[in-house]
């Protein structure tokens, strides 16, 4: 008898319809590529059988509510919802799904969370004294209204144990390929992303956001263009100076506009930009260290290994044998 892993994910109004499709997709798809080995089913649950509508206006329907889930639970996953105030998203608490969650994750085998939904996972006391993520828009309302739970805003997910957060959006997608590597193997993992088009399957370790995007917009379009310069020339004279002289201000006053724009050093910013070059780099390719160190204008081996344990902590050789991935 083939072994079935049942896997209940939690609707409410409002949530994020791909933090349910998305994760949804990628347990049907390691089902059809192992013949129906995997033996994923997957089942929505809610307050009450029926029609929910999901943040996109998409109606889901459940097939069972709280209630009636019953019996073993092989993965339990926790969508997220955002209310959009003038301050910022906030992640929504809906309490029907924290009163249920407080009593139906303790049996299951595991329980995971996507985007904002790690928000009702703390809410339900089952992140306490755990490392978790989220989306990095919330982490901060995570860390405020839980300071029971570390918050790292950066990773795509993080496991502690037998729960697992994810960040947000298309992370769902990353959390569900890492839960069915755990199961299945890598070997599967990878051909699932490759039926749905993923360039990369992202590890865990991961940031969520490039080193652009990890910063706001600049009030002056020139200094958004120089951004985009840096990126597109990482292997050039980038110094201060050089810099300076392109933007034609003089290297001092450059340097206090920069910081003010960017919250940074130009010198700090061009090192971050390589260095996540050069990761991509190790991730996506065999090419020796010198020349990933050339192509990020990072010049040397040495210069690479001292970039990559001040940004984050690593080496260059530990960094490519965690995230390596093989076509």
């Amino acid at each position: 008898m083939s072994l079935t892993r049942r896997v209940v994910i939690a609707v409410f109004t409002d949530v994020d319809l791909l933090d349910v499709t998305g994760p949804a997709e990628v347990f049907a798809l390691a089902n059809r590529e192992t013949g129906g080995r995997a033996g994923y089913r997957v089942q929505l649950a809610g307050r009450e059988p029926g029609a929910v509508t999901t943040s996109a206006g998409v109606r889901l329907v459940t097939d069972l509510s709280f209630a009636e889930v019953d019996g073993v639970v092989d993965t339990l996953l926790v969508p997220g919802a955002v209310d959009v105030l003038p301050g910022g998203p906030v992640a929504r608490i809906d309490r029907d799904v924290v009163a249920w969650l407080r009593t139906a994750a303790p049996p299951a085998r595991r329980v995971a969370s996507v985007c904002a939904g790690a928000h009702l996972l703390a809410a339900a006391g089952l992140l306490d004294g755990r490392t978790a993520t989220t989306h990095w828009s919330t982490a901060a309302q995570l860390a405020a209204d839980h300071p029971e739970v570390t918050v790292d805003p950066d990773p795509i997910f993080v496991r502690s144990g037998n729960v697992w957060t994810g960040a947000g959006i298309s992370a769902c997608m990353d959390l569900a390929l890492a839960l069915v590597a755990e199961d299945l193997g890598e070997e599967v993992a990878l051909a699932v992303a490759r039926q749905l088009v993923v360039y990369l399957r992202r590890q865990g370790g991961q940031s969520q956001f490039s080193v652009p995007l990890s910063r706001p917009p600049a009030s002056r379009r020139d200094i958004d263009e120089l951004r985009v310069f840096i990126a597109e020339h990482l292997d050039g004279d980038l110094s201060a100076a050089a810099l300076a002289e392109r933007m034609c201000l003089s290297e001092r006053h450059f340097a206090r506009v920069f910081r003010r724009e960017t919250g940074t050093t130009p010198a700090a910013y061009v090192e971050a930009a390589r260095v996540e070059a050069a990761r991509r780099l190790l991730e996506s390719t065999d090419q020796p260290l010198d020349r990933v160190a050339a192509a990020c204008g990072l010049g040397s081996v040495e210069t690479l290994h001292r970039a990559l344990r001040r940004q984050i902590g690593t080496t260059p050789a530990a960094y490519r044998r965690r995230f390596r991935t093989t076509a």
